[in-house]
């Protein structure tokens, strides 16, 4: 074989390696991803503009599974399913619940975690459960447009129900003395009270989830028909709960499994 031909093979060679090394790149998955960015541990924009929390790491593991390059975006809770909808992200990775009502505008994956409600109140107080009784005549405070939303609203009737755009200004207002009570996942909960501001209140009690209302876990909003996205993601998810990615991800924020029976 001349010289020539070795120099012909080789650049065929090296333009062949190009152009897969170019459809690879153009064949991987690009996702953006949703979430709030004012819900701790579970998502949380620092002050430096970094985005953190358990949806967070999750929602890397999950584009690492997948081989995807992901792109996060933050997003008011109120306009989350809005903003998916209109197409400025791909998927919503933010706690969201998997009810009835929202099957209705979205589709979900599988749940990726489930972790019960809660109520906290402050230490001094005289609220002694959970019950629509134990909160009659108190003042509620919960995260509008969410689960607990509707859950505080459909059972504590003899109390005031009071919604805010984001848990934290219920906390503020709790920590001011301005509520009796607020309702939240209890991580959430827990998390808070940890904190400087959280050390005004306490755990009054668990609630047991009305799956009508609060669904079976949180999982992947995408948007309607896009099976092929939500069959990735199941398929995903299913394989950091077998690797141990998942538990490495859980045991950085919770003592538990926090994915649920």
């Amino acid at each position: 074989m001349t010289f020539s031909r070795h120099i012909k093979l080789a650049l065929a060679g090296a333009a062949l390696a190009l152009s897969m090394g170019a459809a690879g790149a153009a064949e991987m998955m690009k996702l953006k991803i949703g979430t709030e960015g004012a819900y701790p541990p579970f998502n949380n924009l620092e002050a430096d503009g970094s985005l953190v929390g358990f949806d967070v790491d999750i929602a890397k593991a999950l584009c690492e599974e997948m081989q995807a390059e992901c792109e996060f975006v933050t997003q008011d809770w109120d306009g989350i399913i809005p903003a998916l909808q209109a197409g400025k992200f791909d998927a919503i990775i933010a706690s969201m619940s998997i009810t009835e009502e929202r099957l209705k505008q979205v589709d979900f994956t599988n749940k990726y975690y489930n972790t019960p409600p809660a109520i906290a109140a402050p230490k001094d107080s005289d609220i002694k459960g959970v019950t629509k009784e134990d909160l009659a005549g108190k003042a509620i405070g919960v995260q509008g447009s969410t689960t607990h939303s509707n859950y505080a609203e459909a059972t504590y009737t003899d109390s005031e129900v009071k919604l805010y755009p984001t848990a934290d200004e219920y906390k503020l207002d709790i920590e001011n003395s301005r509520l009796d009570a607020v309702n939240d996942d209890i991580i959430v909960l827990q998390e808070w009270l940890s904190t400087e501001g959280g050390a005004c209140c306490k755990i009054v009690g668990t609630i047991t989830p009305d799956v009508k209302i609060h669904g079976p876990g949180a999982g992947i909003a995408i948007r309607k028909g896009e099976t092929e996205l939500a069959e990735k993601l199941n398929k995903a998810i299913d394989a950091i709960r077998a690797n141990g990615k998942y538990k490495e991800i859980n045991d950085k924020y919770f003592t538990f499994d926090a994915y649920g029976g």
